[in-house]
């Protein structure tokens, strides 16, 4: 596919997607949302890549929110349509095997948010700000914020944040614990980066089966949930990753992954 809208590079292991649109702050429309799935799916099918990150072209916006323009005038089917696309392709870098990091590099709001909740690791600049200001237009988060942003910060934070709109910088961004970490801005892709590239350098299947047991194990009852775990534990049993790993630790040396 060609992309007109996202850059996508591939290199030692980690992809870096960047939304390409600083005119317009990289609001999302259906086309960018389409091309973001794709990459997704290129990233999740690709052995070769083994951890992804997204982030903002230019200095001011992550993703300042939906393209409102374009979305104005719309039928409730064809926001039905945009709305689908969006919550099929956040769900699909929620649950792939490979980790996926949010550089957060300015605005992040509406959409911005949501992609950033759906990333696995958020890490922020200091001139970051994130919110779901849907209700000032007269609509709700679209693409899971209603329900990822209360399962990260809690049911009377998401609330509080959703019903009124409101923006919170960076710090009270961490402080809720809706970013990982917060970095200065020349810092951000440098620090993001480092952390990607640790992660590439881990047991690939382990890595998968513990976002496995986090993401289907969170909303079960706990005695299913362990049950998740237990079986997640035991394939990684199977692998040469394991043996290598548990090689290593008893004979005092640095393991060698290889992804297997």
């Amino acid at each position: 596919m060609e992309y007109k809208n996202i850059l996508f590079n591939v290199a030692e292991g980690v992809a870096l997607i960047t939304f390409n649109r600083p005119k317009v702050l990289n609001a999302m429309n259906l086309e960018v949302m389409t091309e973001l799935g794709n990459a997704v799916k290129i990233c999740a099918l690709d052995d070769n890549i083994r951890a992804v990150i997204l982030t903002g072209a230019g200095e001011k916006a992550f993703v300042a929110g939906a393209d409102i323009s374009q979305m104005q005038n719309s039928s409730p089917l064809e926001i039905l349509k945009l709305m689908e696309s969006g919550q099929d392709t956040l769900r699909m870098l929620e649950t792939m095997a490979k980790p996926s990091i949010a550089a957060v590099n300015g605005f992040a709001l509406g959409g911005g948010t949501e992609i950033a909740l759906a990333c696995d690791i958020r890490i922020a600049a200091e001139t970051a700000m994130f919110g779901q200001p849907e209700i000032l237009i007269g609509i709700i988060p679209g693409w899971g914020g209603t329900q990822r942003l209360p399962r990260i910060v809690g049911m009377g934070i998401a609330k509080e944040l959703i019903l009124s709109g409101n923006q919170i910088n960076a710090k009270r961004a961490y402080e809720i614990g809706l970013v990982n970490k917060v970095v200065p801005s020349a810092l951000l892709m440098e620090e993001t980066m480092k952390f990607a590239k640790k992660l590439t350098k881990l047991p690939a299947f382990a890595l998968k089966m513990a976002k496995n047991s986090i993401n289907y194990g969170f909303d079960m009852p706990l005695d299913n949930a362990i049950k998740v775990e237990l079986g997640s534990i035991a394939q990684c049993f199977s692998t040469q990753d394991q043996k290598e790993g548990m090689k290593a630790f008893l004979e005092k040396r640095k393991p060698n992954f290889i992804g297997r």
